[in-house]
């Protein structure tokens, strides 16, 4: 069974705030200048940022421009998120109220 690791849920403008399963806000991802989200911890420090991917799905890189992971959408709907190997992470699913619910897999 998955556990619930935590929720998203996007702001007016854009910003996308990140939060534990306790509800403590963990970082942000804002809407990039060409595109894509910058992401910062909970501090503000910039720790990389995501992009779409060309075939669907978006990529994840941390500041040094390495991959360190991608997220693609689910068959049945949410998204799976993936590590840079290609192993299966965890996935996501709309909650609700409309922020995004976070699972382990």
């Amino acid at each position: 069974m998955s556990k619930k690791e935590g929720y998203s849920r996007q702001g007016f403008s854009g910003t996308i705030y990140h939060y534990d399963s306790t509800g403590r806000k963990i970082g942000e991802s804002r809407p990039g200048i060409f595109g894509g989200m910058t992401n910062y911890d909970a501090n503000g420090q910039k720790v990389g940022y995501s992009s779409p991917g060309l075939l669907g799905g978006v990529n994840h890189y941390d500041n040094g421009g390495n991959r360190t992971g991608y997220s693609s959408p689910g068959v049945l709907g949410g998204v799976n998120h993936y590590d840079s190997n290609g192993r299966k992470t965890g996935h996501s699913d709309r909650g609700f109220w409309g922020d995004w619910n976070h699972y382990d897999d």
